[in-house]
C-alpha cells in the first residue's frame, strides 16, 4: 500500500514486537513473585484426615487425567494430521471400529467404576462425625489394654461456638475457654462439637481436615488429629455478614507438656466466663484479640445449642419435649407471654416490637431450689 510515493507499514517493526514481548513479560514478573508466597497447605496438611482427603483428591485427578490428556493429545494430532495440506486418506464410507468402540467406551466406563468405589468407601471412612480408628498411618488409636499396640489417647472435647465475628473454644474437660485460638496436642485425637449463636457459619481448618458447618439450634461434629506441631490458620468458610473477612483463628499444635502449660496459663490469666459475660460476648465485634476464660459453667454450650442462655428464655429441648407430649394445651397458654426479643438490642439493633415468646419454665432443680431457700427463711 503507497500514499505520496511513499510505502505505508501497515505493522509495527520487528523490534517493536520484541519489545511488546519483554514488556509483557515484565508484567507477569510481579504475579510470579506474589506466587512464591503462597502455602500450598491443601497439598501439604498436617493432620492425617486432611492428608488422606489430599490422597483422595490426588487420585480422583490422575484417573480423570488418563482420559483428559489422551484427547487433548489425539485433539492436536488429527488437527495436524489431517490439515489442508495433508495427503490424508478420504474414505467416506468409514463408520465403524470394532476395537476403537470398546476403547472409547470401556476406558471411561471403568475409571467412572474406580472413582464411584473411591468416593463411597472415602464417604464413610472420612466420615466427620465417626471417631478415628488411627493416629496416622501405621499407627491405629486403640482401647486402653495391657499390651496392645498402637495409640491409646481419649479423644479431646473442643466445644466450638460461631459468634459474630470470631470463634470461641471451650474446653469442658479443663474448665477453661479461649477466644479466636485453639490449642491441641500433636497426635490426640480431637471431637470438636460446634454450633453457631446466631446465623449459620463453617468452620475450616485446612491443614487439619474438610470444612463443618455451625448451625444455630444444632450441633455438628469433626473428628480429626494434629500430626505435626505448628501454627496454622483457621477461619470461616461460609458468609455470614459484614466482619466475615476478619473470621479468622489460630489453631496451635503442641506437645503435651506445652498444651498442660497454656491449660495452667488460661486458668491463671484468663478472666470469668459465666452466662452473663457470654451474652456481653456475644455482641457482635471484628478483629478480637485472643483472649481466655476460666470459671466456665458447665452447661454453657449446652444453654448455647438449645438458645437459653438467657434464663428468661425455655430451651430448645423443653419446646421438644413438650410439642412431643402433645403441647401444653390450655395449661401452656400461661408459659407464652408478651416479651420484647431483646437479642437484637444485644446485638446493637432497635427493640422489636413485642411478640409471643415462650418463657422459661421452672424444672426439678429450680423448685427443690426454691424450697431450700423458703425452709432456711422459715427458720
Amino acid at each position: 500500500m503507497r500514499k505520496n510515493g511513499h510505502r505505508q507499514r501497515l505493522f509495527p517493526d520487528r523490534e517493536v514486537f520484541s519489545l511488546l514481548r519483554i514488556f509483557r513479560l515484565l508484567t507477569v514478573l510481579p504475579i510470579l513473585a506474589l506466587l512464591g508466597g503462597c502455602q500450598m497447605v491443601l497439598l501439604s496438611p498436617s493432620g492425617d484426615v486432611a492428608l488422606q482427603q489430599r490422597n483422595l483428591m490426588l487420585a480422583s485427578v490422575a484417573l480423570m487425567l488418563l482420559v483428559i490428556i489422551p484427547v487433548m493429545a489425539l485433539t492436536i494430532f488429527f488437527a495436524w494430521r489431517y490439515r489442508a495440506s495433508a495427503k490424508a486418506t478420504y474414505d467416506p464410507d468409514w463408520n465403524h471400529s470394532l476395537p476403537l468402540e470398546v476403547v472409547i467406551w470401556s476406558v471411561p466406563l471403568l475409571i467412572i467404576v474406580v472413582l464411584g468405589a473411591m468416593t463411597w468407601m472415602g464417604t464413610h471412612l472420612l466420615d466427620p462425625y465417626r471417631p478415628l480408628n488411627r493416629i496416622a498411618a501405621g499407627k491405629p488409636v486403640v482401647e486402653a489394654r495391657a499390651g496392645s499396640p498402637g495409640i491409646r489417647k481419649q479423644p479431646l472435647v473442643i466445644q466450638v461456638v460461631a459468634l459474630d465475628w470470631k470463634w470461641l473454644f471451650l474446653y469442658p474437660a479443663q474448665g477453661i475457654a479461649s477466644l479466636n485460638e485453639v490449642v491441641a496436642p500433636v497426635d490426640q485425637p480431637i471431637e470438636f462439637r460446634i454450633t453457631s449463636s446466631s446465623v449459620m457459619n463453617s468452620l475450616f481448618i485446612p491443614a487439619l481436615a474438610g470444612q463443618i458447618y455451625a448451625m444455630p439450634g444444632m450441633q455438628t461434629k469433626l473428628n480429626a488429629v494434629i500430626n505435626r506441631p505448628g501454627d496454622f490458620e483457621g477461619f470461616s468458610a461460609n458468609y455470614s455478614g459484614a466482619g466475615f473477612s476478619d473470621m479468622r483463628f489460630r489453631f496451635r499444635g503442641v506437645d503435651d507438656k506445652a498444651f498442660g502449660e497454656w491449660v495452667q496459663g488460661a486458668i491463671g490469666g484468663g478472666s470469668m466466663l459465666g452466662r452473663d459475660e457470654y451474652l456481653v460476648l456475644e455482641r457482635p465485634s471484628e478483629r478480637e484479640p485472643v483472649r481466655y476464660f476460666r470459671d466456665i459453667p458447665s452447661d454453657l454450650f449446652t444453654a448455647i445449642l438449645n438458645m437459653c442462655v438467657d434464663r428468661t428464655k425455655m430451651c430448645m429441648r423443653d419446646m421438644m419435649a413438650m410439642d412431643a407430649r402433645g403441647g401444653g394445651g390450655k395449661e401452656g397458654i400461661h408459659t407464652v407471654v408478651a416479651l420484647e426479643y431483646d437479642k437484637s438490642v444485644r446485638r446493637g439493633g432497635q427493640p422489636l416490637l413485642p411478640r409471643p415468646f415462650v418463657t422459661a419454665i421452672c424444672t426439678p432443680t429450680d423448685v427443690y431450689g426454691a424450697a431450700g431457700m423458703s425452709a432456711r427463711a422459715v427458720n
